[in-house]
């Protein structure tokens, strides 16, 4: 009877086969959330775009003002530590606060609207950890 439950279990389809792939794929609502017609839209507003790409804006005058002031290693150095505070980030189901990023920036003595009204602990997103991380690792 081993043998037999041996033959059964090559013969069954892994689970990763089952799940749809492509064009006619299903929408994950746990890992991406609600689909909205309005992202997938031209903005709405001729700022809007200006707006969404601010910070990337305010770096690159930044860096080239640096640049000009100091020369071609200061805004270089900015930018490696930049990118090196981006990368510390907590686990996936936890609140980063990026304080370091925001102290670079010269954000950290600032109050902004997402201070106030960006609370984590009031967020509607909120997922089993596990699952989260094995999404983030590659595992599912």
């Amino acid at each position: 009877n081993s043998r037999g439950a041996a033959s059964l279990l090559k013969d069954t389809i892994p689970v990763t086969e089952l799940s749809a792939s492509g064009p006619f794929e299903g929408h994950d609502l746990l890992r991406r959330g609600f689909t909205s017609v309005k992202n997938e839209l031209m903005p709405s507003h001729p700022l809007e775009l200006s707006e969404k790409n601010f910070q990337l804006n305010q770096d690159k005058t930044n860096f080239d003002t640096l640049r000009n002031i100091q020369g071609l290693h200061a805004p270089l150095k900015l930018q490696m530590e930049l990118r090196a505070v981006k990368q510390v980030q907590r686990l996936p189901f936890l609140h980063s606060s990026s304080i370091a990023l925001d102290t670079l920036r010269g954000n950290d003595e600032c109050i902004g609207f997402e201070d106030i009204l960006n609370d984590p602990s009031q967020s509607e997103v909120m997922g089993e950890p596990h699952m989260m991380m094995e999404y983030k690792l590659g595992l599912l």
